[in-house]
């Protein structure tokens, strides 16, 4: 026994949609699967934009802060080791435990 094959798979409007669809979903430039690889992306580069500008603000205010020459100072002993002609500098570091 054949079951009866339903009479909307022979509507052409039926057959001209899927075939549609299907060449959106794989075929086309702008497909459905590298549209959600675009958007993706996408999103990876906004995190990174709102990374970035948060660095940025960072960045400035320690460069504003770095215009007094106290701190100046300050920063490229802490950071760098800097020290004075006639100073010796003593580096204690903790053993782990």
């Amino acid at each position: 026994m054949i079951k009866k094959i339903p009479s909307f798979l022979y509507n052409k409007y039926f057959l001209t949609l899927v075939v549609f669809l299907v060449w959106l979903t794989f075929f086309d430039r702008n497909n459905f699967i590298s549209q959600v690889k675009f958007g993706r992306t996408l999103n990876n580069q906004r995190k990174q934009k709102e990374f970035y500008k948060g660095e940025i603000y960072n960045d400035s205010i320690a460069l504003i802060e770095l215009q007094d020459t106290v701190k100046l100072e300050k920063y490229a002993r802490e950071k760098y080791l800097f020290k004075k002609d006639n100073e010796d500098i003593f580096i204690i570091v903790e053993e782990e435990k």
